[in-house]
């Protein structure tokens, strides 16, 4: 299989696939949202479970390795270390984590050991207020910028949870969103957000200033459906999540198509071990159809997604590691894809 994707001035290769679907604590994710990285190169990842398994809401720590490393957080729940909707998080420059959950209005932040250190968790529509907090980010000044998904804004903080200001409000115009959702920062610290109902994603300075608006809604290429995670790299090359055409599509630094990308995914090394001690199910893996003919009727990218093992199944989010490698999380499989980037 080629692994290596190329455009004028981008290269992805494929690296790897980590993750496996779990019922219990321990190694494995459960619909994980989003992924972090400490700056000893702990792989962070953000398990938003289903309803079923409300109380496998936690962060999994993990490496390129495979090794779990541990966790932390109690399920679901009201306390301090509990979630229940988790949807995103990133570090500062001191390795503090802070984690969204959108339906209890709140960031809450921890060490990288998993100590739990504060929250900022006001609900509302007033200065340093959130009504379902979604994407975070944190530029290279550690200015934190938190999508306040029902407020259509995006609001920014210091470290400390000072407010700093906000831009934003309902609409589809320049400036205006409808539900967004990812938010990434580059180099200069312009600030790139992923406008998820209006199909779009959006560039601001960091001051809020509108700069551009890269596509509307259709499934070509460069065109978005639901965009839901935004990542850009040292060269300017935007990432984007774009979940609702289940894939990832690449622009360069002035929004022109470069890349798009279905998935790749091998078998992880979780995924190994677990089909070596369950033989049965190897056997009947080994004689699946993981890359089927589907009817015409089923033409389309959600179901082609859910039946082509390789390909992503509810890509959330899309995040870069020092090293330029791009992680790609996929809910629905349980798992993230890793491109290296160049």
């Amino acid at each position: 299989m080629n692994t290596r994707t190329v455009a004028q001035g981008v290269t992805m290769d494929y690296v790897m696939t980590v993750g496996l679907a779990t019922n219990q604590a321990g190694r494995g994710f459960v619909n994980p949202y989003d992924v972090a990285f400490s700056s000893d190169g702990r792989i962070f990842v953000l398990n938003h479970c289903d309803s079923a398994r409300r109380n496998l809401m936690r962060v999994g720590i993990v490496n390129l390795d495979e090794e779990y490393l541990g966790e932390f957080g109690q399920g679901s729940g009201t306390g301090d270390d509990q979630f229940n909707s988790p949807v995103a998080m990133a570090f500062d420059s001191q390795d503090r984590l802070y984690i969204t959950d959108e339906l209890h209005h709140r960031v809450t932040i921890f060490d990288a050991s998993g100590k739990f250190l504060g929250k900022w968790d006001t609900k509302g529509a007033g200065d340093g207020e959130f009504n379902g907090p979604a994407g975070i980010a944190v530029d290279g000044q550690d200015n934190i910028y938190i999508v306040d998904q029902h407020n259509s804004r995006v609001q920014k903080f210091d470290t400390a949870g000072k407010y700093l200001g906000q831009w934003g409000s309902p609409g589809s115009g320049p400036g205006e969103f409808n539900l967004p959702w990812g938010v990434a920062t580059d180099t200069a610290g312009d600030v790139y957000v992923a406008d998820w109902r209006n199909d779009r994603i959006q560039k601001f300075s960091p001051e809020g200033l509108f700069i551009d608006s890269f596509l509307e809604m259709v499934t070509g290429d460069g065109q978005f459906h639901r965009p839901s995670g935004v990542a850009v790299d040292s060269q300017g090359n935007i990432y984007v999540a774009d979940w609702g055409n289940e894939r990832v599509q690449v622009l360069d630094s002035a929004g022109v198509f470069q890349i798009n990308l279905r998935g790749q995914a091998t078998e992880s090394k979780g995924a190994m071990d677990y089909l070596n001690v369950n033989p049965d199910e190897k056997r009947t893996r080994e004689i699946s159809d993981l890359v089927p003919n589907l009817p015409p009727h089923l033409d389309t990218p959600h179901h082609i997604s859910s039946q082509t093992e390789p390909y992503f199944w509810g890509p959330v989010s899309v995040r870069l590691d020092r090293q330029g490698r791009l992680f790609v999380t996929e809910s629905n499989r349980h798992r993230f894809q890793v491109y290296q980037t160049g």
